[in-house]
């Protein structure tokens, strides 16, 4: 329902005939009827729309020249269509390179052969779209989040999954069960199964971690966990045991430059087309970024934002520019973590084996990485007795007076005080007698039936005349009066006699180097 001709020509020509939306509201405002105006308010989206030419020839205006409100309607939609790619695209190009340079597919991933051969689970899993429970144990960098989404996407079906990303660094508890909530109504519905993605897993404590048990156990979701920490050490067994743990290796060099030449490649996603990279830039950050993709691509960025900064358009990448932006050799290590266990067992063993080289080489990784020197001292003293021993007693003394030079001067002076005494210990004779003696001695203390026998009485003080007339200290021979008699004076309990701990030649002097070297 429309308004007439001559009401439309009365409104225009009381409101100055500029604006049909004046004219609307002069009618309705006239009306002698309030139930007529209530009837005509709700045609007033219709009376704009479908009765243009009505108020036309009142207005005295060429409606052809006037512009159709429909046209108007399609118009502004484009334009909110081209404002949201714009808008995404501006959101894209915020992002870290890194990020939109992440896999799409399986096919995308570099690196992690192992795990996607095409005869491996994962391949297998995608293929037949049954994915099971999983965890991602691998370095920082290495495609644990992108082999994740990129399960989804390879699959035969994608719009069966629902991924749902969360992290442990920001989520908690109730995150968790806002998302099997939700999980367990879909699969009602029969509509989609829900994979939830929970990056960096091992920050959940225990507690946390039990919140996923029984929803992984009813196929309530599938679980797909992403961490840089063992398993073993950060993850609770039942936990383990619900899942496949698979291991990601760091990204070898030729990997990681192939990652970089995409990004120089893509000008969608990757660097503009007026950013030029040399082969050198991509050599010396695939070198340098220890297995880690992202701080290559973010590094590459950061290269890409310099030279055009300095350069403007058709900006060239220098080496300069790329030892700028990584500032250092990026080094993988954790003070509480694999890596730290990992380099210390490579210290032992390399000294251990006599290798001075390997030995000082694995004590620059741990200084360089920020272990703290005087964990690495404590360790060595621990060495010197256990791995050299009586062979070369000094050794302790070189261990200890090295402790306490570099608890004096600390990092990084101590450097040279440490690597000193690196290389005595690794150079040092071995022997692990003393090592062996006590481990042996300890194991039959704990293994003794019943109680341990009492110190035979040649062997017990006197000091009091009670103790004296019980037999305390009867019939001891005192070594330095009588050597010869003393000879045959035993001290072990009845039941060890002649039992020997530590296979150590009598009469050895203390240079003396033990034959069974432990290696």
């Amino acid at each position: 329902m429309g308004f007439s001709s001559d009401l439309a020509a009365e409104a225009l020509t009381a409101t100055g005939g500029d604006s049909i939306q004046k004219a609307t509201d002069w009618i309705l405002s006239h009306r002698s009827s309030p139930q007529s105006t209530a009837t005509l308010q709700p045609k007033l989206d219709r009376f704009l729309r479908l009765h243009p030419k009505a108020l036309a020839p009142a207005m005295g205006d060429d409606s052809s020249k006037r512009p159709n409100p429909k046209t108007q309607i399609h118009v502004a939609a484009d334009d909110s269509n081209k404002r949201h790619k714009l808008s995404s695209s501006s959101h894209r190009q915020h992002q870290p390179l890194s990020e939109r340079m992440r896999p799409r597919t399986l096919d995308d991933v570099v690196g992690q052969d192992h795990l996607l051969s095409p005869s491996s689970l994962l391949r297998s899993a995608v293929e037949s779209n049954r994915l099971p429970s999983i965890v991602f144990w691998g370095p920082p960098g290495t495609g644990k989040t992108s082999i994740a989404k990129s399960l989804i996407n390879s699959s035969k079906d994608p719009s069966l999954y629902r991924f749902v990303s969360l992290s442990a660094v920001t989520s908690g508890v109730k995150d968790v069960r806002d998302a099997v909530e939700s999980a367990k109504r879909l699969n009602l519905e029969g509509r989609k199964r829900t994979v939830l993605f929970m990056d960096e897993v091992h920050r959940f404590n225990k507690s946390q971690q039990d919140t996923f048990l029984p929803v992984i156990e009813d196929g309530s979701i599938l679980f797909i966990g992403a961490t840089t920490e063992n398993p073993s050490f950060h993850l609770i067994t039942p936990l383990l045991s619900r899942c496949r743990v698979l291991t990601l290796n760091p990204l070898k060099p030729n990997h990681v430059e192939t990652l970089l030449r995409r990004a120089v490649d893509d000008s969608e996603r990757g660097l503009p087309n007026s950013v030029e990279v040399d082969d050198s830039v991509i050599e010396f950050l695939a070198n340098n970024c220890d297995g880690d993709a992202r701080v290559a691509l973010n590094a590459l960025e950061i290269s890409a934002t310099m030279a055009t900064t300095r350069a403007g358009t058709d900006a060239v990448v220098s080496i300069d520019d790329a030892k700028e932006a990584l500032q250092c050799k990026h080094l993988a290590y954790d003070k509480a973590g694999e890596q730290h266990y990992n380099l210390i067992s490579a210290l032992h063993k390399s000294m251990r084996g006599g290798d001075a080289n390997a030995a000082i080489y694995w004590l620059a990784r741990m200084l360089e990485g920020g272990e703290e020197p005087l964990y690495i001292a404590r360790r060595l003293i621990r060495f010197a007795s256990e791995d050299i021993g009586l062979a070369d007693p000094s050794a302790l003394t070189q261990a200890v007076a090295c402790y306490q030079a570099s608890h004096f001067l600390g990092m990084p002076e101590c450097n040279v005080i440490l690597a000193q005494c690196t290389a005595y210990l690794a150079l040092a004779p071995k022997s692990i007698a003393v090592y062996r003696a006590i481990g042996a001695a300890q194991k039959v203390v704990k293994d003794s039936v019943g109680q341990n026998e009492g110190v035979p009485l040649h062997l017990r003080n006197a000091p009091t005349k009670l103790m004296k007339e019980l037999g305390y200290g009867k019939e001891y021979i005192y070594p330095p009066s009588d050597p010869s008699s003393a000879a045959g004076q035993t001290y072990l309990p009845p039941s060890l006699l002649h039992h020997k701990f530590l296979e150590w030649p009598e009469g050895a002097s203390g240079d003396f180097q033990d034959q069974e070297h432990r290696l």
